[in-house]
């Protein structure tokens, strides 16, 4: 009887990128990379604060009573809890957050705006989406502007499984 191992079936080719794929993509990269860089800089120069933070007042200005449990304020900013309880630490330290205990679970925790976080997110704001209409929506037309919506939501759909166990940022 032979018992030689049997060889491998060979690597399936990689569905390398076409030219014009190859394009696309090294376009959305250069133009990610550089619109966050963009809007890091304003929000350094006008808050002393990262895009990121400003995303997290953002939401917690945008949530009943200011306020959201920690890990839902991860899911929506799309980071670890270890990242985000870093950042919300950070903003403790401005006075813009603070953390306060859940009631109905002695684990979980609430991220609050304050009301001197509420006063630099509406100082902040205006420049902000001034700097967002400059840089996008001022270089679209309507129809491009509500196709890059849909490839976009398209695209975060399918980034986020909605089966149990998923390896998301905020499960983590």
């Amino acid at each position: 009887m032979n018992t030689a191992p049997t060889p491998a079936p060979a690597a399936a080719e990689p569905r390398w990128l076409s030219p014009g794929e190859q394009l696309v993509w090294r376009s959305y990269i250069e133009a990610a990379t550089l619109l966050e860089d963009h809007l890091d800089r304003q929000l350094q120069r006008d808050a002393g604060m990262p895009h990121m933070y400003y995303g997290l007042l953002v939401k917690l200005g945008e949530s009943p009573r200011r306020r959201l449990r920690m890990t839902e304020l991860a899911r929506h900013a799309k980071i670890t809890r270890s990242r985000l309880s870093h950042a919300v630490a950070r903003l403790e330290k401005n006075g813009w957050v603070r953390r306060e205990d859940c009631p109905s679970d002695k684990r979980g925790q609430f991220a609050v705006l304050t009301d001197e976080g509420y006063a630099v997110l509406a100082r902040t704001a205006p420049g902000h989406v001034a700097a967002v209409r400059q840089a996008v929506f001022d270089r679209l037309t309507p129809q491009q502007q509500e196709s890059l919506g849909e490839i976009m939501r398209i695209v975060a759909e399918g980034l986020q499984p909605a089966t149990a166990g998923a390896d998301l940022p905020w499960l983590r």
